[in-house]
């Protein structure tokens, strides 16, 4: 079986109230609720792959942790609620942590069950978690979380709450299926339902062997590729090839300090990453016209949202190709969801014809918006 390391994270970053009300009220929570839930849990369960254990996020009072598969992580950031579900699963492999850093070795876990999860985190956290989720996960692995649907976030959110002043989050379908898929997900089913407090979507998705999306608020670039090489969808790092000089230049171009680290990149200079289309290939060649029009629109939205200072689209031959037949290296006419948006030549190794030194340049001018 896969490394999986029970402990503790001694640095929690979920919103700090949120987990003090859990550690105060884990007895009142579990009384007031039922595990209604328990046979899609099963059925969830039905679904994993051999060899691997789930993760039960957020797994409160441990309700479901035992019929989502045995052993199963239980992973939460309430010691309350964690010691609560070694009592009902003590077959479990209980795990303190956060969501925006799960301590899990790539491709470790077999599943992810999130019950009213991810409702406690920021929405433009959730595509961070939802990353550390995609490398957690191996390849063909399901997801099923819960999400609110609406457009707000924050406290006492919800006017029936019993536990008041947890902090929550709700999205518009739109987004949230952007959000999915730009995690690396396929989704699978997106179904409604309707509670007293509002609209519910229940995701069920599969981890795709694809690269996720690193974004989140306060974006000074925001980088675009093409789509993922099978390699770099393997690695979990794009532009991850040794020929590739994308690394290299945005060392020397002073935009990261790490090389080949996204998730340092974005942590410490605000540097994001995504591509035009989702689905890793051999070749950027077997990408159909109608994949580069929906990457282009879930972009454009992406931009809209996060709002990032600009974007850097990497390949001008398929910016071409997606968008502008015409389009040359530089600042281009038109802004894309709002964000000032600089196209630069490939960084592939075959790209020959482009130095290093002009890759530099390109990149120190896309980090420095008209």
């Amino acid at each position: 079986m896969p490394t999986v390391t029970p402990g503790l994270c001694d640095d929690p970053v979920v919103d700090a109230e949120t987990v003090r009300i859990y550690e105060e009220q884990a007895a009142r929570y579990e009384a007031q609720r039922t595990p209604s839930l328990r046979d899609r849990a099963a059925a969830f369960g039905a679904r994993l792959g051999a060899g691997r254990p789930p993760v039960d996020l957020g797994c409160g009072p441990g309700f479901y942790t035992d019929a989502i598969g045995s052993p199963a992580v239980a992973l939460d950031a309430a010691t309350a609620m964690l010691r609560r579900t070694r009592e009902v699963a003590p077959g479990c492999l209980p795990v303190r942590a956060d969501l925006r850093r799960l301590p899990f070795r790539r491709g470790a876990l077999g599943g992810g069950w999130a019950r009213n999860t991810y409702v406690h985190l920021r929405t433009v956290d959730v595509p961070g978690a939802l990353a550390e989720l995609h490398d957690a996960l191996c390849v063909g692995a399901p997801l099923e979380a819960t999400f609110f649907g609406g457009d707000r976030e924050g406290r006492d959110l919800f006017p029936h709450d019993d536990l008041p002043g947890r902090w929550f989050s709700a999205w518009p379908r739109e987004r949230l299926v952007d959000v999915i898929e730009g995690a690396g997900f396929g989704l699978d089913e997106l179904d409604e339902a309707t509670s007293r407090d509002g609209t519910v979507y229940t995701v069920r998705a599969t981890r795709l062997r694809s690269l996720p999306d690193r974004v989140g608020p306060g974006l000074r670039l925001l980088v675009c590729g093409l789509n993922p090489s099978l390699h770099a969808a393997d690695a979990g790092v794009g532009y991850v090839t040794p020929g590739n000089r994308f690394w290299p230049a945005a060392l020397e171009a002073g935009l990261v300090s790490v090389d080949r680290d996204p998730r340092h990149a974005l942590a410490h200079h605000g540097v994001g990453m995504t591509d035009l289309v989702k689905r890793a290939t051999p070749r950027a060649a077997e990408l159909t016209a109608d994949e580069y029009r929906a990457g282009f629109a879930r972009v454009e939205r992406l931009c809209a949202w996060l709002r990032p200072a600009a974007l850097c689209v990497v390949g001008l031959a398929g910016w071409r190709a997606a968008v502008d037949r015409r389009a040359q290296p530089g600042w281009q006419p038109a802004p894309v969801g709002g964000v000032p948006t600089y196209v630069m030549p490939s960084t592939s190794g075959l790209n020959a014809a482009t130095p290093l030194a002009a890759l530099v340049e390109h990149l120190r001018a896309a980090a420095s918006p008209p």
